[in-house]
């Protein structure tokens, strides 16, 4: 009889490079069909409607009820002759994916049926806030919350519902998703940032968040997949020993992409374009079956909620190719994992890039002022930034070639380390021709183009010439989780800044030196983050000890910065948290990777007692049987004509009594776990009892998949997986 393996295999060779809607006509007569956008927007509304959204678009302000009547009407108008028959708020709760509720457009009245979306509907909806997670915020007798429509980004229709982009807030007000603190924290950098800017240049009225997110997956044949209980449930092999060959000759990486790999791509970017994604890049990754896919550079908001959309998009136009998307950061255990690396600028509305290094003194003093002032601040919360990227999936993202969550520096280049340098190291000087001669080191840095220098893949935080690279957000996360972090912290500095500017002018120093002073101040207090060697090696974690960088070395012990003092008094400062919210997100940080642990736990525990051992107790038997057979043939010869078989026959016994009696005691480390009531301390047992023994579990659950026939081991290997 064919095992599970065997028959899932058979299956995946019937699987073609089918195309499926690929259309045979430029990405320019078809890109953004599926949008309501301000182009749409300006047919389908009286210029009273659309000059109302377009203020709040631009300005935040608010749309009055009349208003939004007109512009629900607009909506459905479009949805329908677009051939949508629900409507949804699309929000982001704190699961870290996407929520949606279909509301359906038919109404009927007097027997007569007709469509109906009015502007309270468009506003405003109500899902139950007492069923996601909210750390303690709503409890089960208080279910209100409200999702309401934000405006900032592109209402679009998917599969024939009119999607509308919502925030997700409590009944008493509280944030319970990604979007909001990311909203609020965007306000604060704007405000912060203007401020600095206006030193420079007194016409900037805003700055906004750029940001671009390169989204690395992995894809596994549907059939294979099904075939592993583990990936299906926890996105990840809980067990699985590694392929012979897998990415060691780094021949996948920007190699010719496979035909069904590349049908697949087609669609899906297809289905993306008529969402208005604009995407630029695709191609092999490190890893084999790994892939990546980079949009154009966009606004932070409609990066994040485009990035969540494109990940469902994928997933949908997958199983068309009898394909499954993976986004977990480390499905295969051995080999790279996935990340979502993102690129993060700031844009005044002059439309200067504040992170570009200029041709002229003025423009160089203005960035290296937004440079020490994001500098400094992830410095000052090296530890908050850090944990904003550890979950449990990133945990496990470790090893050569990625980016580790565990300890943070920065990249500048050889050419911008040199600048820093001069400046940290030159005098303060008192006298008029002294001061003229500090002011002539500034018009004396040289030129500093985009591409001046190396990149360094080992940096979690790299400057790129005109950016920064956070490579260390894991693939599967909502980029807004640490964004909001990312823009807080750069808010806060952004304000020191000011204010010793301003403090100094005070005092009568001029603008200029006033700001170089406080560029020297800034880089001096935060040159201990600035690292330019191997960000993988033994040698740096020693030495950012000793430079005194808080490094991660347990997840949820790093989840208590978000309510450290330091950590509250920004957030509260700049309006982006309020303590009861950055304590509710604590909780919810150490329940989900609490939760997320205990299925992989039960998971590896149902595999190795449902799968491995029976396949391993199988094969031990017909061992024994040709063991017997030899001995009623051969006497006391069998002993050595059967060396093989009785060597491997003990080894395999003993693997399957480790793997029972090790199961066993992994489930009393979780029922002891369990037993705890705060979910700090709980998430530190799953940690360290619960996942040391998970991973005592896998050394003889993979060594015992290298003893076990091939016909007979139950689960596609990693070398179907990862070479289908």
């Amino acid at each position: 009889m064919a095992t599970f393996r065997q028959r899932a295999l058979n299956e995946a060779s019937t699987h073609t490079t089918d195309r499926y809607f690929v259309e045979d006509k430029p990405v320019s007569s078809y890109f953004a069909q599926n949008v309501f956008d301000m182009d749409k927007m300006r047919r389908y509304m009286s210029p009273i409607a659309f000059e109302a959204i377009g203020h709040a678009i631009k300005y935040g302000k608010k749309i009055e009820r009349t208003a939004a009547n007109e512009i629900a009407t607009s909506m459905k108008n479009w949805a329908i002759e677009m051939g949508a028959t629900h409507y949804t708020h699309l929000f982001q709760p704190l699961t870290g994916t996407t929520a949606e509720k279909h509301e359906a457009f038919i109404s009927v009245k007097d027997g007569k049926p007709f469509e109906k979306f009015s502007g309270s509907a468009l506003v405003q909806q109500e899902p139950d806030a007492s069923s996601f997670p909210n750390g303690g915020l709503r409890n089960t007798f208080e279910a209100r919350g409200y999702s309401a429509w934000d405006p900032t980004s592109p209402v679009f229709i998917l599969d024939g519902t009119l999607c509308i982009p919502s925030v997700f807030v409590s009944y008493t007000g509280e944030a319970l998703d990604m979007k909001v603190p990311n909203l609020r924290s965007m306000q604060a950098l704007n405000q912060a940032a203007t401020a600095v800017a206006n030193l420079f240049d007194k016409t900037v009225k805003s700055v906004s968040v750029n940001i671009g997110l390169e989204q690395e997956y992995f894809l596994v044949d549907e059939s294979l997949y099904n075939a592993r209980p583990d990936l299906k449930l926890c996105q990840r092999t809980v067990i699985g020993h590694t392929s012979a060959k897998d990415q060691q000759l780094s021949d996948h990486y920007f190699g010719a992409i496979p035909s069904r790999v590349e049908a697949f791509m087609k669609d899906f970017e297809t289905e993306a374009y008529k969402l208005g994604i604009e995407l630029e890049t695709r191609h092999n990754e490190v890893a084999p079956n790994q892939f990546e896919t980079v949009p154009v550079f966009s606004s932070a908001t409609k990066a994040i909620d485009q990035n969540m959309l494109l990940m469902i998009v994928m997933q949908k136009v997958a199983e068309k190719h009898h394909l499954k998307v993976i986004f977990h950061e480390k499905p295969f255990d051995g080999i790279n994992g996935s990340g979502k690396h993102c690129n993060w600028s700031m844009q005044t509305n002059t439309n200067v890039n504040l992170l570009s290094p200029g041709k002229t003194p003025n423009k160089n003093l203005q960035f290296l002022s937004f440079y020490a002032a994001v500098v400094k601040g992830v410095y000052d919360h090296n530890l908050l930034l850090m944990a904003s990227v550890c979950t449990l999936n990133n945990s496990y993202r470790l090893g050569g070639g990625e980016a580790p969550p565990s300890v943070i520096s920065i990249f500048s280049g050889s050419t911008l380390m040199k600048i820093f340098d001069s400046i940290i190291n030159m005098e303060d000087l008192q006298d008029e021709e002294a001061r003229a001669e500090s002011i002539k080191i500034v018009n004396s840095i040289p030129e500093i183009f985009p591409d001046n220098t190396d990149r360094n893949r080992t940096s979690p935080f790299a400057f790129t010439g005109n950016r920064f690279e956070w490579r260390a957000l894991g693939a599967s996360m909502n980029a807004a989780a640490t964004t909001f972090i990312l823009n807080s912290i750069v808010a806060e500095s952004l304000n020191k800044f000011k204010a010793e500017v301003d403090a100094l002018e005070e005092k009568g120093e001029p603008r200029q030196k006033a700001i170089l002073a406080t560029i020297r101040k800034f880089l001096s207090e935060s040159r201990n983050v600035m690292f330019e060697g191997n960000g993988y090696s033994k040698e740096w974690h020693e030495e950012a000890r000793r430079r005194g960088l808080e490094a991660i070395e347990n997840v949820p012990d790093a989840y208590s910065v978000y309510i450290r003092k330091d950590s509250v008094d920004m957030f509260t400062s700049l309006g982006v948290l309020s303590y009861e919210e950055a304590l509710a997100r604590t909780e919810v940080l150490n329940e989900t990777y609490v939760k997320k642990l205990q299925i992989e736990a039960r998971v590896i525990g149902d595999i190795c007692l449902n799968h491995v051992i029976p396949a391993a107790v199988s094969y031990r038997n017909e061992l024994l049987k040709g063991i017997q057979s030899s001995k009623d043939v051969y006497g006391d010869e069998y002993k050595q004509l059967c060396k093989y078989d009785l060597d491997t026959c003990t080894k395999v016994c003993k693997f399957i009594n480790a793997l029972s009696a090790d199961v066993e005691t992994l489930v009393e480390a979780r029922k002891k776990a369990n037993k705890v009531q705060d979910m700090a301390q709980r998430a530190k047992l799953y940690s360290t009892e619960v996942k040391d023994m998970m991973d005592k579990i896998r050394y003889s659950a993979d060594h015992l998949e290298m003893l076990i026939d091939d016909e007979v081991w139950p689960l596609p290997k990693y070398r179907e997986l990862l070479f289908f």
